[in-house]
Parts: structure tokens; sequence; C-alpha cells
């Protein structure tokens, strides 16, 4: 099983059997404490507020996050997470540590900590391009 589908799969026997890939996008990047704005959760995630929108909107929909008003700009919208939207982010973060753990005593610590250190700048590399390309078109 992918590490994904055991993460859904572990989450949905946590209480959580909503939670779908692309709502990554905002549980992997939102402010736990003060909440996020959705252009910053398209930035961080690097996909179009578009698509970061869609998810907000089926997550707020099934109870996983509000969206109040942004105290400091009144045109935008601060996007919080609710008491069940933090209860599957730390149940996910923990169930994800779970299946590292898992890797680890196959792989071995070394060759999972050379893996995380690739997937970290391929991610570094992607972002870098993907902003080049959007000051490009911006130009």
């Amino acid at each position: 099983m992918v590490a994904v589908a055991k993460l859904h799969a572990r989450l949905a026997d946590l209480g959580h059997p909503n939670i779908r890939d692309s709502y990554g996008c905002v549980f992997g990047f939102i402010d736990l404490d003060e909440g996020s704005r959705l252009t910053e959760l398209a930035d961080a995630s690097g996909l179009t507020k578009q698509a970061v929108g869609e998810a907000v909107t089926e997550l707020e929909r099934l109870g996983y996050l509000v969206r109040q008003p942004d105290p400091a700009d009144g045109r935008a919208k601060i996007i919080k997470l609710t008491d069940m939207g933090l209860d599957a982010v730390i149940k996910g973060r923990r169930v994800f540590a779970e299946i590292e753990a898992e890797w680890a005593k196959q792989l071995g610590p070394e060759l999972l900590a050379s893996f995380r250190e690739a997937a970290t700048r391929i991610a570094a590399l992607e972002t870098e391009r993907a902003e080049t390309g959007r000051r490009r078109r911006a130009a």
C-alpha cells in the first residue's frame, strides 16, 4: 500500500474518513495557531489560488475549516482550522511519523535520511522553477 493510501486509511480509522490527497495543500501548510490566507497556502504549496480555494471550500463544508475576516485587511479572509481540523492535522502528522518509522526499520535510518534530504532538495528546485516561471509570465 502506498504511503498516502496508508495515511488515509489510518486517518479514516481515527475518525477522519473524508480526508483526500488534494487537502494536503491546506493541511500541510496552514499556520496551526493563527490560520493562513489563501494566497499564503497557494504560495507555500505551489498550487494555484483556484486549486487551493477548491480544497478550502470542501474542507469548510466538511467542518475542518472556517474563514474569518482578516483583522489586518477587511477585504481578506483568514482560514483557520476548527477543532476537528486540528485533530485531523495532529493525527495525520502522527500517522505519517509512524509510516516513516516503518520505512526506517525497512531501509535503515541513514537511507531514510538521505531520501528525505533528496526530497527536500527536489521540492526546493521545483519551487524555484515555479517562481521563475511566474516572474517571467508577470514581466
